[in-house]
């Protein structure tokens, strides 16, 4: 087992590879920027580097200065978190030539689920439901003729995408140029790559991701599915474990998929398969993020498993800490809690004047700040997630709905008032939601039309 971990994040996450480091009896090495020299994962690690300037490209991702910290404090791992450089494949190689374990999936792996074109083609050659769909998308000409071929609506995606960004949905054929070259310049902007292509557009669907886990002794396993509709703008919301939308065949389809998956591709360590779920039950895959998710709790309070530890386990060359299939124990709701005004989304830094946490039986807060804590502007506006347990949906929500009303944060506006009024919908209680749900109860609350 590793002697010292370099975590190579900030916020919640730093904290909680932080926690599970400390709880296995490792050491565990901080990096932080300027803005987050108060930060508590700086104050609770053993050691803590400070790395650079608030902007991220010269802090956390800036690989010689992230290879330095865990040089000169003599780290001989690094745990990259989620977001930031956990997807970059050249930064695991750079660790792996730096005699410094990668803590996650191979490089190849990596590359080859991080451009989506060569995801969909490694898919559809491993028998996984693919949408119908294109390559690389060259002129105008190839767009008419590939939007013709698959027939309105289609959605464009930014083939190093992610987060939605470049990502548009047509519906008017008269939008394909304007609509491709915007997203083309909205992809090289956030990607340095300006490449779309296009698929099919599932109208309606269900989001659904199936985690998985890998070691390096062949074994390949699933961890149930989490249901991830409940987002904006193609970000979650709220994520939930099991899905109600799922019937026992389809999940059992679905989730001998994602393992057909990682074992086509020689994966290892944890990972999510993103599934559309179309009205008719038929699944298709979306993308494959190679890192640990956000919304990871949610499944480790359905398993009992600690997927940060299992991570640490799988990069020291262990072999899996679990055989056969999980089956989740009651139900859990994840719910996202951002520094951010609750009507129109616009981030909200500031100092944070007064804090309670809620609590009690099943509930669970991850979360990296505390009373007088000042909250940047140069970083995503995620500051806590709740994540609650219990042993049936409904009871989860009243949990979870009990919660949203114990937590106080004064200072930055936060976007709690709008969670509770997503909660009290009678249709997100029924189960009856897709990814378009926010968007339509946004446009109810406003009383413009609802989108299709």
């Amino acid at each position: 087992m590793f002697k010292k971990v370099l975590v190579a994040n900030r916020g919640e996450i730093a904290l909680r590879i932080i926690r599970a480091c400390r709880e296995m009896g490792i050491k565990s090495v901080a990096v932080y920027s300027t803005a987050d020299a108060d930060a508590l994962h700086v104050k609770f690690a053993d050691q803590a580097v400070c790395i650079g300037p608030p902007p991220s490209r010269q802090s956390y991702l800036n690989i010689p200065s992230l290879i330095s910290a865990a040089e000169v404090t003599g780290a001989d791992a690094i745990h990259p978190g989620y977001g930031f450089l956990s997807e970059d494949a050249e930064f695991a190689e750079v660790c792996e030539k730096c005699k410094l374990t990668w803590i996650g999936p191979p490089a190849p792996a990596m590359r080859l689920m991080g451009d989506k074109i060569s995801a969909r083609a490694a898919m559809s050659a491993a028998g996984v439901p693919i949408l119908p769909g294109t390559a690389v998308i060259n002129t105008e000409d190839e767009l008419r003729d590939h939007a013709a071929r698959i027939g309105l609506p289609v959605i464009l995606k930014a083939a190093a995408g992610g987060g939605g960004r470049g990502m548009k949905i047509i519906l008017d054929p008269d939008r394909l140029a304007n609509d491709w070259n915007t997203g083309r310049t909205e992809a090289l902007a956030a990607f340095g790559n300006p490449d779309m292509y296009m698929e099919r557009y599932c109208e309606r669907p269900r989001h659904i991701e199936i985690q998985v886990a890998a070691d390096r002794h062949g074994n390949y396993a699933h961890l149930g599915e989490r249901e991830c509709s409940i987002q904006r703008r193609h970000q979650k919301v709220i994520e939930e474990a099991p899905s109600l939308a799922l019937p026992d065949s389809v999940r059992a389809e679905l989730t001998k998929a994602a393992v057909k998956a990682i074992s086509s591709i020689g994966y290892y360590n944890v990972g999510t398969l993103e599934f559309l779920l179309d009205k008719d039950g038929r699944f298709y895959f979306m993308e494959m993020n190679t890192r640990l998710q956000v919304e990871h709790p949610v499944t480790e309070l359905v398993t009992g498993l600690d997927l940060v530890r299992e991570q640490l386990r799988i990069a020291a060359g262990e072999k899996l800490s679990f055989a056969g299939e999980r089956k989740p124990r009651g139900h859990a709701i994840e719910m996202r809690i951002n520094a951010e005004d609750p009507n129109n989304f616009a981030p909200w830094p500031g100092k944070i004047t007064a804090l309670h946490l809620p609590g009690g039986l099943g509930v669970r807060v991850d979360t990296h700040i505390y009373q007088g804590y000042v909250v940047p502007p140069n970083y995503d506006s995620m500051i806590a997630k709740i994540i609650v347990h219990d042993v049936d949906r409904p009871s989860a929500i009243r949990r979870a709905r009990r919660c949203l009303d114990e937590m106080v944060i004064e200072g930055p506006r936060t976007n709690i008032p709008f969670l509770r009024r997503l909660m009290d919908h009678p249709a997100f209680r029924a189960g009856d939601f897709d990814t378009g749900f926010v968007a339509r109860f946004l446009a109810e609350s406003k009383g413009e039309p609802k989108p299709a």
